[in-house]
């Protein structure tokens, strides 16, 4: 309790990261959150029990990579601390799209905690993508309500370039390459992932989530689709 008697508001913040993308999205929203210091913000990586290499380094391995994710393969994970299944007014499940779909270690999450995680929740997905989102929307919003989640915003950030440049430098960073310096590449694609300027994006979308909570607003009221990111309800 404050002094003023207030309970404080808590948040939990789980998330996966490949290549730091989505973990750069998810320090920024933090970064925003701890504006407001009515809310706890407590923040858990997901970590697989099997190692995942980024880059995936050769293009065979890229190729094997983008297939078996077509399937929704599951990477194993460890088990989250105890105090994730404790109560909070929010959480915030953050995560990369890998082929159409919410990666492999939030769909192990989903298989093996979605019961005891998301049951009577309120959530909020964010996802990092390279341009296809869709389906990794509607995956995981069908599968938080199957856990007897509550799905009432979400948040979506996707690469800026412009396509096939985008799918093409996304397939070479994956393989160990750096389109971004080829000279056939460069001006199509002058960065891999998110801009600054999406990062600075994300830290507002903290600050409004921390808000909303704080103040008891209704977190279908924030606005998400802006020219920096993308969400349709």
């Amino acid at each position: 309790m404050t002094g003023s008697e207030t309970q404080l508001k808590r948040i939990l913040v789980l998330y996966y990261s490949f290549s730091s993308q989505t973990k750069n999205l998810v320090q920024s929203i933090l970064d925003g959150m701890a504006e407001y210091q009515q809310a706890e913000v407590i923040c858990e990586r997901i970590n697989p029990s099997i190692p995942q290499q980024f880059p995936i380094g050769t293009i065979p391995k890229t190729v094997h990579k983008m297939i078996v994710t077509l399937f929704r393969q599951r990477i194993p994970i460890h088990p989250l601390p105890e105090y994730c299944f404790e109560p909070y007014d929010l959480l915030i499940l953050a995560g990369p799209t890998w082929s159409y779909n919410p990666c492999g270690p939030v769909l192990s999450l989903l298989d093996r905690d979605g019961q005891r995680l998301f049951n009577d929740k309120t959530v909020i997905p964010v996802i990092s993508c390279r341009g296809f989102w869709r389906m990794h929307w509607w995956g995981i919003k069908s599968l938080l309500k199957k856990a007897g989640a509550r799905v009432p915003n979400g948040i979506i950030f996707t690469h800026t370039s412009k396509e096939p440049w985008r799918t093409i430098g996304v397939f070479l960073k994956l393989a160990g390459e750096t389109p971004e310096r080829m000279s056939w590449m460069k001006d199509h694609y002058p960065k891999y992932g998110h801009t600054r300027q999406q990062i600075d994006e994300a830290r507002k979308f903290g600050e409004m989530i921390a808000r909303a909570v704080t103040q008891g607003e209704e977190l279908e009221r924030l606005e998400f689709n802006t020219k920096l990111a993308i969400y349709e309800k």
